[in-house]
């Protein structure tokens, strides 16, 4: 769980920053306002997919323990990381060649390719992780949902 909380955080500050970076950047060199450059989506990736993403998977670590297969989620952390970072990373080096006036290409297109598909990769062995470990949780919680009920049957005879 610390390693998803220190993760997000990391992506919390470099989401900032990048926003930071994309308007004092395109401020400096004079790119028209309003125009678009990728630099500005590079801010919403790293706060939607790192930051938010995160949060949220911790809250399920912590609800179902999706980390007692850590095969698994050692391979969700690692494939989604490295597509969010490379994801980013492209956004932001079509963003500034943009606003320098100059021409991307096609590999950086595809090197953002590969970061989309392991992020893809990575939503999937997370939810390959979180259907184990709801289907471990069922058993208990049903027995948990009989003992209220049974309770409330005694109490109210």
């Amino acid at each position: 769980m610390k390693r998803l909380l220190n993760a997000s955080f990391i992506y919390m500050l470099l989401g900032v920053t990048s926003g930071l970076f994309y308007r004092e950047f395109t401020k400096m060199n004079g790119f028209p306002e309003g125009k678009f450059t990728q630099l500005g989506l590079a801010h919403t990736h790293l706060l939607t997919l790192g930051f938010i993403v995160l949060l949220i998977v911790l809250g399920l670590e912590k609800i179902f323990g999706i980390s007692r297969s850590p095969k698994l989620f050692a391979w969700f952390f690692w494939l989604y990381n490295a597509g969010v970072v490379l994801t980013s990373a492209m956004l932001i080096w079509h963003g500034s060649l943009t606003v320098l006036g100059q021409q991307s290409n096609h590999m950086i297109a595809g090197i953002a390719g590969i970061g989309h598909i392991l992020i893809t990769a990575g939503m999937i062995v997370f939810f390959v992780a979180l259907r184990r470990a709801v289907l471990r949780r069922e058993p208990a919680a049903a027995a948990a949902a009989s003992e209220v009920t049974a309770e409330f049957d005694r109490l109210s005879e």
